[in-house]
């Protein structure tokens, strides 16, 4: 694939006369569910096919809730071709708002299953919200389809057989993150938050690289504002090494800057920064290290399949402004889902939509994804990126794309093979 700029991106769609194309009409129904957790699921009417979205509405993931859930309806609209319709069902979308809470987040997910009659699940924002959800959805046998938590564990260690993602792991971030800094001679500091999210990416990080060597790990609590001692213990243990490349990596989520880092004239001791994808105000940042490299999920200017044409089209035309890295994870979910509840042909029972989406591809605005049979874990493409030179402070840089890492280049290993063991081994006892 060609490089190419977001510039370049808005040229060519302008010239094409994209942003002028019609809207498709949508007709979106929304039901706001409450009520307490109860031990069996009732059925959903016939006419229906009812979907619990458990997404940070509020907290400090709010950004990030707010664009999957527009993501999310903007892809059921382009799926349906704005009927909200599935093999003459109405799909009905309850949305809630679990504010970060893995409690809270456990509790709405029971209601949803027990009250709201939801046929199916998709969320959370927050790893720590998903690893709390996982049981319920294996106690009230019915699927949860993640996005956009990323932990490992997930799909890993905590995963049920009920469980799928369409957003990335942190292995796949990782990974990807390693095509663009695992080279001879690079020493590595990483940066990241002390949770689930931070820890994962690290570790998958550590593993992937075959070539750098990574030297110092710093753990900083969510909220964390101020950055200046760990920066100096960074800079403490990459000042001494002798390399070819000294890189702090930086992995963050929500509020904070951790960038301030800069401050300490990090060029000083020969230290760059290196960083993954973000949503587009958080990569405000980015503009102050043209040349940086990385790997993102999404970035609305490097793919030109139809989904991701339309999405980047009407999002403008509506919200004038492009979609955004969890925008597109929302979409992407709900093409997942159209897809498999067209293939079952409307049916929602757990049974048949299991035996449909293990193994199942779908198109999204970043092209084709596959649940892995094994953990239910969508195979996706990356994108190695390198913010253009010229870039201003204070304005969302332009990126080049240097590569699309294709899914089959990211060997995501297997970790939840204990529990299928485990499965295999209840099989044949009973």
């Amino acid at each position: 694939m060609p490089r190419m700029t977001s510039s370049d991106f808005w040229r060519n769609t302008r010239r094409s006369g994209l942003l002028a194309a019609a809207l498709v009409a949508s007709s979106l129904v929304l039901a706001q569910g409450k009520g307490s957790a109860s031990r069996t699921a009732t059925p959903s009417p016939g006419g229906e096919i009812r979907i619990a979205h458990i997404r940070s509405a509020t907290g400090p993931l709010e950004a990030y809730g707010k664009q999957t859930s527009t993501g999310f309806m903007m892809g059921l609209e382009y799926a349906t071709e704005g009927t909200m319709m599935v093999a003459g069902k109405r799909l009905v979308v309850i949305e809630k708002d679990d504010q970060g809470k893995p409690d809270l987040g456990k509790s709405l997910l029971a209601a949803a299953y027990a009250d709201d009659r939801a046929d199916i699940a998709v969320g959370p924002t927050s790893s720590g919200v998903a690893l709390a959800m996982l049981p319920v959805a294996e106690e009230f046998k019915k699927i949860l389809l993640v996005e956009p938590a990323v932990a490992d564990s997930i799909t890993g260690e905590r995963w049920n057989k009920y469980v799928f993602r369409t957003g990335r792991n942190s292995s796949q971030d990782a990974i990807a993150n390693a095509v663009a800094l695992d080279k001879p001679g690079v020493v590595i500091a990483t940066l990241g938050q002390d949770s689930a999210f931070g820890r994962d990416f690290v570790t998958a990080f550590r593993d992937a690289a075959k070539s750098a060597r990574i030297v110092h790990e710093e753990y900083l609590p969510p909220a964390t504002t101020d950055f200046t001692a760990a920066a100096q213990r960074i800079v403490d243990k990459l000042k001494p090494v002798a390399a070819e490349r000294k890189v702090v990596f930086i992995n963050w989520a929500g509020a904070g800057n951790p960038f301030k880092i800069a401050d300490l004239d990090l060029k000083r001791y020969g230290i760059e920064i290196a960083t993954g994808g973000n949503i587009l105000p958080a990569m405000v940042q980015f503009g102050n290290f043209p040349g940086m490299q990385g790997a993102t999920y999404y970035y609305y200017a490097f793919s030109r399949n139809p989904s991701n044409m339309w999405l980047v089209t009407n999002h403008y035309s509506r919200y004038k402004s492009p979609p955004d890295f969890f925008t597109a994870g929302g979409f992407s979910s709900a093409m997942a889902l159209v897809t498999a509840l067209r293939k079952t042909q409307g049916d929602a029972s757990t049974p048949r939509l299991l035996a449909t989406m293990e193994g199942m591809s779908f198109e999204t605005p970043k092209g084709t994804m596959t649940f892995r049979k094994e953990d239910h874990q969508a195979m996706q493409a990356m994108y190695h990126f390198r913010v253009a030179p010229g870039a201003r402070p204070g304005a969302i840089p332009d990126l080049f794309l240097v590569k699309e890492i294709k899914a089959s280049e990211i060997s995501v290993p297997l970790r939840n093979r204990t529990q299928l063991a485990s499965e295999a081994a209840g099989a044949l006892a009973r």
